[in-house]
């Protein structure tokens, strides 16, 4: 009576042990059969070593007939920067060893026209002006 009353209590954990068991052998015959390979995990040393390049030299420039402008820009890493009221010819060079930068950069000044600039290792890149009352412009370069 004990061993029927013990066999009720334990054939569904003993059944989960078996299909478990069975499974498992049944998943790593599968993989030696069809030849799955192992993990291939690249050492720390070269996962972490970019090759070497030059840096990217980016400079803005904002000049116009007024004496200051407004200015909203993206550095380099997309992050909106505003300059309020800036004094006219403005300008900021940044530096990175990025792959690639999307310089752009949105200026309204006070006079009758505006000039904004882009380059890129001292090559112009965009260069748009505007002019009107108030005239605001913008540059923009894609990839850098």
């Amino acid at each position: 009576m004990r061993v029927i009353g013990l066999a009720k209590r334990v054939w569904i954990p003993l059944v989960i042990i078996v299909v478990i068991g069975v499974a498992g052998f049944t998943v790593q015959r599968v993989r030696t059969f069809f030849g799955a390979e192992g993990i291939i995990t690249t050492p720390k040393v070269f996962a972490d070593d970019p090759e070497p390049f030059d840096p990217k030299v980016v400079t803005y420039e904002i000049f116009g007939t007024g004496t200051y402008a407004d200015i909203n820009y993206l550095d380099l890493d997309a992050k909106p920067i505003r300059v309020d009221g800036a004094s006219l010819p403005w300008s900021l060079t940044l530096q990175t060893t990025a792959p690639s930068a999307a310089p752009n950069i949105v200026a309204q000044g006070d006079g009758q026209s505006i000039t904004c600039r882009i380059t890129v290792d001292d090559e112009v890149k965009d260069e748009r002006t505007s002019t009107g009352v108030n005239a605001q412009t913008f540059c923009y370069v894609k990839s850098a």
